[in-house]
């Protein structure tokens, strides 16, 4: 995925380097030479992530993130420092600032760009929870909340999965003075079963767990709903950095370098539990605050009057963001005949088993609501067509190769569906012409057989005129009456 990256280096030469770096991984990269211009272009730009110097003359990158993190606008921007300094107590006065990572001067390619995606992603989520609970039409209460408190993450539960003795026994000694409580496991199974079971705010999982992968368990831990969120803190050696690509691509969200320092851990650990919480703060807000009149009463997905307005806010985001937005439109395919054959509470049964098994295909940031009868939409943010219509066949056969089972069917029952998709990159295209064409691809699909995915072609220039026409004539006709 692409993101915007601001650089901030009071030396050209740095920030030339590091933006010919990531533009040639096609991330779009903004600048600054101080700390007061990038707290300006972060408040103004709201980049996806900062990459930030340490040694800059006047106001040095430790104050600058720490008032990045200290105002309600911008603390929920990931933060790198980066610094030629490499003393484990200048990493933890960067994080102890609010970084969300610390890179050394040579900056490692691998853990660039690594550390760039997973923090892109990470934001992609956060900021949709956020965009949601805006929409609940709720007062902004996020926007006077800081990422936590020290309060915020005392005593947490921590798993660790580590077959090392010596190893195992420093982290518990550290993390138990630290207030915390820490479950140990020795192998994957093991630790997988009980991450599971219970509910923990962090997971340090050693690369090597004996003869066991230990990026296999984060892995599992990631494909499991109980696991999906939890933080997960990477324990390696320097030497094994060429796999941490691989691990932040899994889904770690931070990674600690042996041998290990007691400051650093509990300050890498207390940035992750902090960030759990949040999280999961974000998440009940949102529950609390979206009332039934946004949601449908049979599926308990979002309802039409929700996604039109989550769907406009996103379009008028495409003028901000540069970033596409995918919609998915299915319904059932032959649902008349479920109801003719099975009467309507069976029918009733398959939508609401429906919503939950798409609901389970699609990604956290990826919105689900009821359209009308058997017709649901998918909302899919910062989403190209190639990577819309992946999904949608993910969802496509998720719903028919398993046969639906409930109560008023009796016997399981077959049931396929119908998509179409489409893409926009044009802030100026209304949901209404959007959804008209993932419409046009449903229908398509319809008549080239059904069970199956259908992409709608771009608006032309030509379409697109009247289109905006007629909403205008409509806005003024409405104004009159």
């Amino acid at each position: 995925m692409t993101a915007r990256i601001l650089v901030v280096d009071d030396i050209p030469a740095n920030v030339k380097l590091l933006e010919a770096k990531l533009m040639a991984e096609y991330f779009e990269v903004l600048s600054a030479s101080d700390g007061p211009t990038a707290l300006e272009v972060a408040t103004q730009e709201m980049p996806d992530l900062v990459l930030l110097d340490v040694m800059m003359p006047g106001m040095d990158g430790f104050e600058v993130c720490t008032r990045l993190k200290s105002s309600p606008e911008t603390s929920h921007i990931p933060v790198v420092m980066v610094t030629a300094l490499s003393d484990v107590s200048d990493r933890v006065r960067g994080l102890e600032a609010g970084a969300d990572d610390f890179l050394t001067k040579p900056v490692n390619d691998i853990a660039l760009f690594a550390r760039v995606r997973s923090l892109a992603r990470l934001k992609v989520m956060m900021d949709e929870l956020r965009v949601r609970q805006a929409a609940s039409g709720r007062d902004p209460v996020l926007e006077q909340k800081k990422l936590g408190s020290e309060e915020e993450t005392a005593n947490a539960r921590i798993l660790l999965a580590e077959a090392n003795e010596l190893v195992a026994e420093k982290v518990v000694g550290y993390l138990s003075e630290a207030g915390h409580t820490i479950d140990r496991r020795t192998n994957v199974a093991e630790a997988l079963e009980l991450g599971c079971r219970e509910s923990y705010d962090l997971m340090i999982v050693s690369l090597f767990l004996g003869d066991e992968d230990g990026l296999r368990l984060c892995s599992q831990f990631r494909t499991q709903e109980e696991t999906r969120h939890v933080p997960i803190l990477l324990v390696l050696e320097e030497e094994n950095l060429p796999q941490l690509a691989k691990g932040l691509d899994l889904g770690v969200t931070d990674y600690l370098i042996k041998p290990i320092d007691s400051n650093e851990l509990r300050a890498r650990s207390r940035t992750q539990i902090r960030r759990r919480r949040y999280h999961d703060m974000l998440r009940e807000m949102l529950q609390q605050s979206v009332s039934l009149a946004y949601t449908d009463g049979l599926t308990g997905v979002y309802n039409r009057r929700y996604m039109n307005a989550h769907l406009d806010r996103k379009i008028m985001e495409i003028a901000e963001s540069a970033k596409p937005v995918s919609v998915m439109l299915f319904d059932i395919d032959k649902f008349k005949d479920v109801n003719d054959t099975h009467g309507h509470a069976a029918g009733d049964a398959i939508l609401k088993s429906l919503s939950l098994r798409v609901a389970d295909s699609i990604r956290d940031f990826d919105l689900l609501a009821r359209y009308g009868g058997e017709e649901f939409v998918v909302i899919m943010p910062d989403t190209a067509s190639v990577i819309a219509i992946t999904i949608a066949e993910r969802v496509r056969r998720r719903v028919a190769e398993e046969k639906f089972q409930t109560v008023e069917l009796g016997d399981p029952l077959e049931v396929t569906i119908s998509i179409g998709v489409a893409t926009t990159t044009d802030p100026m295209e209304i949901a209404d012409s959007l959804l008209a064409r993932a419409d046009a691809a449903l229908y398509q699909a319809k008549r080239s057989g059904r069970n199956r995915v259908v992409a709608a072609q771009p608006l032309t220039q030509a379409e697109r005129e009247p289109v905006i026409a007629q909403i205008v004539s409509n806005n003024d006709q409405s104004k009159v009456s």
